[in-house]
Formats: C-alpha cells, structure tokens, sequence
C-alpha cells in the first residue's frame, strides 16, 4: 500500500468467508473491522463438546485438497492438529431395497454391485462414445445425467449424493451453476466420464510436484481437526486484533462514496464508521436485506428468492450395542425413491476419533432439505418419533439414543437452480456500480467449506488489488 496509514475494511459477515478475508487482510496490513450479526463467530461452522460427545452442528468434515485451505491451515499453525479420517471412511454406502448397499469402490464391484441393473452397467462404458455437444440452454443436473446413462443412476446415485451436498433436488439443480466441471467436460469430450477423466489427469500433472514435495498421492484426504472444525475459525478469530470483530451487529445501511460509510446497529446504539473498501460475505437474506444511499434502496432484494431448504442435523449417542450395524464406513445416503424420512446418517464416531464416549457411538442424522422441508421444521420429540422407524430398519438401532442434539438450520443451503444466472447478475450488477465494493460466500462462488475459503481468499485479493 502506497500510504503508511493501513486502509480500512469492512468485511460483513463472520462466517469461514468473512473470517477468511479478514485473516488475509491484516496480515497485508489493513485496519479491519467484522460485523457479525450473530452472537458467535463461524456461521453454519459449530462444533459442541458435551457429555464425552464431540458434535459437528453444521459440517462434518473437509476435503483436504484446495490450495487455498492447505496454505490457510499452514499459515495459521493448524497443520499439527488436523485429524484424517479412518480409513473406514472410504466405505460409503447408498439405500436400496430398505437396506444399506456398500457403494462400489472398483470396476469388478461395480460391475458386481446390486445397487444397478446391467442397462445401468451397460451404459457406463457406452458413455465414453459420447461424441461432444454443445447445448444451448442449460439443463437440470438429472436431464444431464439421464441423457448420457440412465434413470435409474439419478435415482440411486445422483440423487442421494445431491442431497448428501445441498439437500437438494438434482431435477432443479442448474450444471452449469452447480457443477461447471460437468458442464465443460460435456461441451469438451462428450462423454462426460472421459471429460472428467481429462480433467483430473491435468490437475495432477500440474500439482504433481507439490503433492511429491508434500508426499502426498491419490485423493484429497477428508479430514478435521482435534478439536473440531470450529477450531479453525476459532484460530482465525484468535489472528484478529481483540476489537476487530463486532458480534450482533447489524450491517443495516451502506452510503456508498469515497470513503464509504456504513450505518450499523447493536442491542444498544446505532454508529455510522467509513471504510475505503467493505467486503460482503453474508448469506444471501442478509444480503437482500441491505439497503443502500440515502433512499434505503436494497439492490440485491431479489436475493432472497434463491431457494434455501430448511435441514436439521440431529446427533444421536447410543450405547454400542444398542447399533446392530457395524458401522464401518462414513456412513450411508437415502435415495428419495426409497421413500424414508432421513436424508442420510453419517457414522460420526467411525469417521473421527474422540467423538463419543468409551462404549458409545455417534451417529448424525440428516432430515428435510427439498426433499421434505415440512420434516426439517418438526420439533425433537417428533423429529425423533418420525426418523426412529428409519433408523431401526437401516442399521439395527434398538431402543431410545442416551444423547440428543438437534441442530435447526431454517435456510440451510443456497440452491444452485436452473436461471441461477439472475442472481449471479445481480450481485454483478451490484459489485460494477460501486467501486472498491466485493461481495463472496455460498451465495455465488460454490456451497463447500474449500469452496468458501477460496472465496475469502479471492475478496482479500481483490480488495489489494484495488486498493
């Protein structure tokens, strides 16, 4: 920076997003000021320490493969306390015919596997002839799928994974917003297996060396850390000055300018601060909420009709032979096609160590999402009533759980829907009428936490490079 006054930023938004940006942005040298409209840091991260049980109330694990978290983790001094998963973790499994389908893992199990019929089987290899295609509108992610191999691989795949992601509905789902990847290896290839195949050969070539310098092979490894993932943005926090973060505080005006201004307000008072840049990384309610100038104009008002389903993520403790299923894998995902009431279970205590007591095992339980938001809404003694047929028919759960913790998320996760391209213009829109003003997060640049911490990332950069 060319002054030696550090520049000011506002980032609003205390989630992985904002926290991110913010880390970056000190550590260059910029004053920063959080608002965080909650009473905790982290957003949808939380991790709880009770009772002997160590529970994830929003995600439950991270792909270890972006560069961006790896040189987040390492130069916060996390690299010491991250946790892989077991090698159980490998083993997923899927729901068909009310029981729990190891997923295949090689070509001899897949061809072996009762999850698929031979025409499924048959199709997998006949995609690969696929000869390449350019479509001119976009299309659902089960369109795409069922065009290239069959309806029963969206069925029995696609749709349990999506709501495993988004807790969505692969029918609305947008390819070209949600899975870009998948989008470009159909215009590239055709076959989308071989375009994908493509695609994953160029990336290993070009981090080759840097997987051979850090030992590493294969996939991204899953991990978390000792203390769970809210450790991560705890330690952020921590790298923050003591008042650089300002909890239930509303970001209720910007009057943009030079400087910009900001009208916020607490329990207490309301102020007014200026900053020379303010970077958003607030969800996508908060953002359409956001009024902007003298007039209380809100911009981004159509924001809130993206489509958030409301989850709950329900954490069971029971006795280990209470569980009649080994539980050995990350756990399984329900098909909506099977017509159960838990979108998937995931095998906490197997995934990471130290996350129930001796003789106890924890399992976390996802309902509602698309699928059946009117379930996500139910109180715990009915939630608990609604999934307990689901849970004894699948893994053999006899009697009442010893611990509950039941986590309500109302608007859970954006989905990335077919015209998802009208909300993506209008944060455009937003960002090119206001100069040194960045908006990031779930909203636009991908749901992920990896995805999230990139997206802190790219803000940071885009505030030093304005600036």
């Amino acid at each position: 920076m060319s002054s030696s006054t550090p520049k000011s930023v506002a980032v609003i938004g205390a989630g992985i997003t904002g926290l991110t940006a913010a880390f970056r942005l000190h550590q260059r040298g910029f004053r920063v000021q959080v608002f965080e409209q909650a009473a905790r840091t982290g957003g949808s991260i939380q991790t709880i320490n009770e009772k002997g049980y160590l529970i994830e109330a929003g995600p439950n694990s991270l792909q270890y493969g972006a560069p961006e978290l790896k040189q987040l983790i390492k130069d916060l001094g996390l690299e010491t306390e991250l946790v892989q998963a077991n090698p159980l973790a490998k083993r997923r499994f899927l729901v068909r015919g009310g029981k729990f389908v190891p997923v295949p893992a090689s070509p001899g199990s897949f061809l072996s596997t009762s999850l698929f019929g031979a025409r499924t089987k048959f199709s997998i290899f006949a995609e690969l002839l696929t000869r390449p295609r350019v479509r001119t509108t976009d299309v659902s992610l089960a369109e795409l799928v069922s065009s290239h191999f069959t309806q029963e691989l969206v069925d029995y795949a696609v749709n349990p994974l999506i709501a495993g992601i988004y807790a969505g509905d692969p029918a609305k789902l947008s390819v070209k917003h949600a899975f870009p990847s998948l989008w470009a290896a159909e215009r590239s290839h055709g076959s989308i297996i071989r375009g994908m195949m493509a695609h994953s050969v160029s990336a290993r070539a070009a981090t080759s060396k840097a997987k051979k310098a850090c030992g590493e092979s294969g996939m991204a490894p899953i991990v978390s850390f000792r203390r769970g993932l809210q450790q991560l943005t705890d330690t952020l926090v921590a790298q923050l000055p003591p008042d650089a973060i300002r909890l239930g505080t509303t970001a209720e005006t910007l009057l943009p300018g030079k400087p910009h201004r900001l009208v916020w307000k607490n329990s207490s008072q309301t102020g007014t601060d200026e900053f020379d840049a303010i970077v958003l990384a607030i969800p996508a309610g908060a953002l359409a909420q956001l009024s902007f100038g003298s007039l209380g104009e809100r911009p981004m008002a159509a924001l809130e009709n993206i489509p958030h389903p409301p989850v709950s993520s329900v954490f069971l403790g029971y006795r280990r032979e209470q569980i009649a299923h080994p539980l050995d894998g990350f756990g399984g995902l329900v098909p909506a096609i099977e017509k159960r009431d838990v979108l998937g279970v995931l095998f906490s205590s197997t995934l990471f160590p130290g996350r129930a007591p001796e003789g106890h095992v924890g399992l976390t339980v996802f309902v509602g999402g698309m699928r059946q938001p009117a379930h996500a809404r139910l109180a715990t003694p009915q939630l608990l009533a609604q999934i307990a047929p689901d849970l004894r028919e699948l893994i053999g759960a006899n009697g009442e759980p010893s611990f509950v913790r039941h986590t309500f998320w109302p608007r859970a996760i954006p989905q990335y829907v077919l015209g998802y391209e009208q909300w993506q213009e209008v944060l455009n829109a937003v960002e090119g009428n206001h100069p040194n003003l960045f908006i990031g997060g779930n909203v636009r640049d991908g749901v992920s936490l990896p995805d999230c911490v990139k997206s802190g990332s790219r803000l940071a950069e885009k505030v030093i490079g304005a600036t």
